[in-house]
């Protein structure tokens, strides 16, 4: 349904190596469900699902969570 979205924030000097995973995935009712995952590189980080009647609007959800994490420094990048 959608690509998943891997973004990174890592500071040397701030021992602050982050990451952040959205993914969009249909539901069994016909909507579909946002589904990001976060925490230190490395870790399995702590996940969260938002559901949503339609898969418009988890895609702008998933839109406004990229914009919000790129402006506090996170990069699209590899996993």
């Amino acid at each position: 349904m959608h690509e998943p979205v891997h973004l990174t924030r890592c500071d040397p000097l701030c021992n602050m190596a982050r990451f952040y995973r959205l993914e969009i995935a249909p539901d069994l009712f016909g909507g579909a469900v946002l589904l990001r995952q976060w925490g230190r590189i490395g870790t399995e980080g702590q996940g969260r699902g938002d559901w949503y009647s339609e898969a418009g609007a988890a895609r702008a959800a998933c839109d406004g969570w990229i914009r919000r994490k790129c402006a506090r420094g996170y990069q699209t990048g590899g996993e």
